[in-house]
């Protein structure tokens, strides 16, 4: 069996190395070399990730997730508590920006290990 075969189960597992930030292939390896910037090659098994790009797909999806729980918090401190709208910005964008720094690493490795899994890099480099 390949590393990218298309059964459920094998991406559920890719996803998930994803979301750990570690190597699609492997499970070993780290998927970054910096806070967001991808390894060229695993340490473990020397998968090429370097050509992956996911542009700016995990930032539209992090902002949409976090975007969700923050205003999901307005609504509801909002109903029961009235507070003003100087506590709503001294509580929801400190939150909003630690969110955003906790996920978007995550978010970025699914996307990178789902673009791995489907044989989807730049489109110079040809697998």
């Amino acid at each position: 069996m390949s590393d990218h075969s298309p059964s459920p189960d094998r991406l559920r597992t890719v996803l998930m190395r994803g979301l750990k930030r570690r190597c699609p292939k492997c499970g070993q390896g780290a998927l970054y070399r910096a806070f967001l910037k991808p390894v060229d090659n695993c340490n473990q098994c020397n998968e090429q990730l370097g050509h992956i790009r996911s542009d700016d797909i995990p930032t539209y999806f992090t902002v949409l997730l976090v975007g969700h729980i923050v205003v999901t918090l307005a609504v509801i401190t909002e109903h029961m508590y009235s507070p003003s709208t100087l506590v709503h910005l001294s509580i929801l964008l400190p939150l909003s920006v630690v969110l955003m720094l906790l996920l978007l690493p995550h978010i970025k490795g699914v996307m990178i290990s789902l673009l791995w899994h489907l044989r989807l890099g730049d489109g110079d480099k040809k697998q």
